[in-house]
């Protein structure tokens, strides 16, 4: 499966377009079940099949991630026979594009491994629908511009809808349905069953835009069932969180889990990463809490601003300016090049990669960044 899936890679475009096709010409009706524009809708399948191929050897987490992804399946109407259908399209699109390589070995691979793979997505799903709703509609009844492009929103669902902290939901707004992206939820768990998002609205980000710039109080989204796996430490460890951006959003719900629940919790260091203090839109709601909580200790940095009084730089070399860090939880979140440099500099002080936590988008994807910003 290795040696012909490395071979469709260079050509995953037209290899994701091709399998679209195909499934639609022969399946129509099940158009719409898709978004209008397929275009975040192929990244989204060639990332999940990266991450499955290059997984085969790690069964666990493979099969972890599978279960979030069929549970997810259940928004768009994804029923056990359909499984069928999207595994012919699937083989038909690999035969084609690996022909060079391919042989009856490999058929019989990747028809097992698709066999098993999709039996584990149909049984979470079918064991989700016994406990929970496809999906929840949400009323928002906050929406606070913190800047141009970001917007906090806090919404209520209509049920109890039961996450960890750090973990996320997809939305799909009224503007564009059927078209969901991922978005982290900003706070642990309340009483009053509210839940906030932190949203930049990106260039070209259709769900993101919306929710900034067209979303108002009174108005209703519909969330889809949580995931992600950065979720809270089981030990008490000092912790060292570093969020970039709306980054923050994962980070900040840890962080108020970690310090509400311990009568004497451990130790937490935030480190608050932007380009300007302007762009620091929650500093003033983190300082709140700092103040409430003397072991939480929240450090702004800023890269872009020579006048800055705090702390200057970019966030991973602001990480390596201040370590040691081994002997704590880490918890890393915000733009890819930021994630990833920032966890290359820990391992390299010393952080074994056990200790570094970092979420990934629930369906795998080949751009953009991390923590759903």
């Amino acid at each position: 499966m290795k040696e012909s899936f490395a071979v469709i890679e260079p050509v995953a475009d037209k290899a994701a377009a091709y399998f679209y096709g195909r499934l639609f010409a022969e399946n129509p009706h099940m158009r719409a079940m898709f978004p209008p524009a397929m275009d975040t809708q192929r990244d989204r399948l060639f990332g999940a099949l990266t991450r499955i191929v290059w997984s085969l050897d790690s069964l666990d987490g493979l099969s972890s991630f599978l279960g979030e992804l069929g549970r997810g399946h259940r928004r768009y109407g994804v029923l056990p026979e359909h499984y069928t259908t999207l595994g012919n399209a699937l083989l038909a699109t690999v035969r084609r594009f690996a022909a060079e390589v391919w042989s009856p070995e490999m058929e019989a691979a990747w028809l097992a491994a698709y066999t098993a793979a999709a039996d584990i997505m149909i049984t979470s799903a079918e064991e989700d629908a016994r406990t929970s709703p496809a999906w929840w509609t949400a009323e928002v009844i906050g929406h606070e511009l913190r800047a141009p492009d970001i917007a906090v929103i806090t919404l209520r669902p209509g049920e109890p809808l039961p996450y960890l902290p750090g973990q996320h939901v997809d939305v799909q707004t009224a503007r564009w349905p059927r078209v969901w992206r991922p978005f982290s939820i900003a706070n642990a768990p309340r009483r009053d069953n509210t839940v906030r998002l932190h949203v930049r609205a990106v260039p070209g980000g259709w769900v993101s835009s919306a929710l900034v710039g067209h979303t108002r109080i009174g108005d209703t989204v519909t969330l889809g069932a949580p995931g992600g796996t950065m979720t809270p430490p089981e030990r008490g460890r000092d912790i060292l969180c570093v969020a970039g951006g709306t980054g923050l959003a994962p980070l900040k719900a840890i962080v108020e889990h970690v310090i509400t629940s311990d009568a004497t919790p451990p130790r937490v260091r935030l480190l608050y990463g932007a380009r300007t203090s302007r762009e620091l839109y929650d500093l003033p709601d983190l300082m709140r809490m700092r103040s409430r909580v003397p072991r939480l200790e929240v450090v702004p940095v800023v890269s872009d601003e020579p006048r800055y009084g705090g702390e200057r730089g970019r966030l991973p070399e602001v990480v390596d300016r201040l370590r040691p860090w081994a002997g704590h939880e880490v918890y890393v979140c915000g733009p890819d090049d930021m994630v990833e440099e920032t966890i290359l500099r820990l391992q390299r002080g010393g952080v074994p990669p056990a200790d570094i936590h970092r979420d990934r988008p629930q369906e795998g994807r080949r751009r953009g960044a991390h923590c759903h910003t």
